[in-house]
């Protein structure tokens, strides 16, 4: 299990999944604890059984389908009920008999939530964190406490608020988790409080939300000022604006200060295991996010491309390697020389002087007509082929294509498409039906050419973006279309530019299908 002396404490399956439009199945939890364990993280918080059936068989299941390698789960609860006794409270049994080595308790340090929210006083407050800590001890739990309200609590009262955080200390809690509820926090203010909050002796974690957009600052913050228990979630899902992004805490600790978190292979890892978790929760993932986003180290600007042709770290703050991320050379309108030449190497070409400058004008040229190419990475590849092997090389040519689209009896809308093609010496006329031109269109290429290339039953079209372009009006505008496709293996983008829309959609298609066939190890 992980080094005790500072914790890694993730909460995705429990406060990340308060998520506007994320709803996790216990399936769905129980992978994302397998990927999480593998990062190297120490604590997993499940959720809270008793509370949600959903939580209370998560960690039912979790003690024979999980076999956690770094990890320990976490069971969420509050505090027993004010009146009651903590052996006596259904909630606080749930917690014992969940499974769970660690239970995190939450409670009210706020002075204004306890009388507001509990309807109780301050003292019987103190009694309800005292009793259910020293209760869930002695049954022989580990337990941490997550002050809720923390920051808040203190400013208007922080006597009490430190208050709580002796009485839980005192009673056997292991950890002191400071919660920035509302995410209002800013990191010099939050550091002060910190501080005082460690002056204690009792031991100091940290739980911040992004609603400033500083839960990322505020953790690194409070582990300055003496908190060794730092929490989070994947991705930075949470409610609002979000939780502390875990990933971008653990390689900011381990890669800017030194900290030795998780195993470095498993560092190299991260990437790969947040995209994993995006597939798990549907949750569109952020290309912009530090360390693991795609685009996290994506350079356009031809300035920067120079710099990096030259060196590298000169306009990159890591190795992307250390978090298993790649550079990416997006190449547009602004390239130059040096963006081309490294996006070439980057697809195992070695370009000419001469090539590279035709390529960039040609780049330029088709960007002003509505080509956008560092969206559309295997448009550039097919473009950069056809220059080095010369010509206009494809597995199939187009004869004609043609779209009906019809309504038929009881509203039904669907469209029909015919493709004539040439490939491999034979003629093909095919006809596929769909939801919508493209889909047709999309269905008729595939049963035309998936007897010569059977490998397109692995192709599949995820994504489709239309976009009028600036500069032209009404029916008559120039449309742009992106086609994202994916196979076994990973993704890639194609964009059609034409006054018809179906027409731009087609040149999209045709080069995504191409290009499919290139990755399946097709000759054109």
């Amino acid at each position: 299990m992980a080094d005790d002396r500072f914790h890694v404490y993730d909460t995705t399956l429990r406060d990340g999944a308060q998520q506007e439009g994320l709803n996790l199945s216990v399936a769905d939890k129980l992978a994302i604890a397998r990927h999480l364990d593998g990062l190297g993280v120490g604590f997993i918080e499940g959720g809270w059984p008793g509370a949600n059936p959903k939580d209370t068989e998560f960690f039912r299941r979790a003690q024979t389908e999980l076999d956690l390698k770094h990890a320990q789960l976490a069971a969420f609860g509050a505090t027993r009920r004010a009146g009651l006794k903590a052996a006596d409270d259904p909630l606080v049994a749930a917690l014992r008999e969940s499974g769970a080595p660690v239970v995190t308790l939450v409670a009210k340090s706020h002075d204004r939530h306890v009388e507001l929210a509990l309807r109780t006083t301050l003292e019987e407050n103190l009694a309800m964190v005292r009793d259910t800590v020293s209760h869930l001890v002695t049954e022989g739990q580990r337990v941490f406490l997550d002050a809720e309200h923390f920051f808040d609590g203190y400013r208007s009262n922080p006597a009490y608020a430190l208050e709580v955080l002796r009485t839980a200390a005192e009673a056997g809690a292991s950890v002191i988790a400071l919660c920035d509820t509302n995410g209002g926090m800013l990191p010099d203010e939050l550091a002060d409080v910190v501080h005082d909050a460690v002056g204690t002796g009792a031991r100091v974690g940290i739980h911040c939300h992004d609603d400033t957009g500083c839960a990322v600052a505020n953790t690194l913050a409070a582990v300055r000022a003496g908190a060794t228990h730092v929490q989070g979630c994947a991705n930075g899902y949470g409610e609002r604006s979000g939780n502390a992004n875990l990933f971008t805490v653990v390689a900011n600790l381990q890669l800017k200060r030194g900290f030795d978190l998780v195993p470095p292979q498993s560092l190299r890892d991260m990437t790969r295991i947040a995209h994993a978790i995006t597939e798990v929760t549907n949750v569109t993932p952020n290309s912009h996010q530090p360390y693991v986003g795609m685009s996290a180290f994506a350079h356009k600007a031809g300035l920067h491309a120079s710099a990096i042709k030259v060196d590298p770290n000169l306009y990159q703050h890591i190795d992307p390697a250390q978090v298993g991320n790649d550079m990416r050379m997006l190449v547009s309108d602004m390239a130059g020389r040096a963006s081309v030449e490294l996006k070439g190497r980057e697809l195992g070409y070695e370009l000419s002087g001469d090539q590279s400058r035709w390529l960039v004008e040609r780049v330029k040229e088709l960007e002003a007509k509505g080509h956008t190419f560092d969206a559309a990475d295997a448009s550039f590849e097919l473009l950069l082929r056809d220059m080095v092997e010369g010509g206009n090389r494809r597995h199939f040519t187009v004869e004609s294509w043609r779209v009906i689209v019809e309504r038929r009896p009881g509203g039904d809308v669907v469209s029909e498409a015919t493709v004539k093609l040439h490939a491999k010496g034979e003629r093909i006329v095919a006809t596929g039906e769909g939801n919508g031109p493209v889909n047709a269109l999309d269905r008729a290429v595939r049963l035309g050419l998936e007897k010569l290339y059977p490998e397109l039953a692995e192709v599949e079209l995820i994504d489709f973006k239309v976009r009028i372009l600036e500069g032209t009006h009404g029916t008559d505008a120039v449309t742009r279309v992106l086609i994202t496709s994916s196979d076994a293996t990973g993704e890639w983008a194609t964009v059609g530019v034409a006054e018809n829309v179906i027409e731009a959609s087609w040149q999209a298609l045709e080069q995504a299908v191409t290009y499919g066939l290139l990755r399946a190890g097709h000759s054109a």
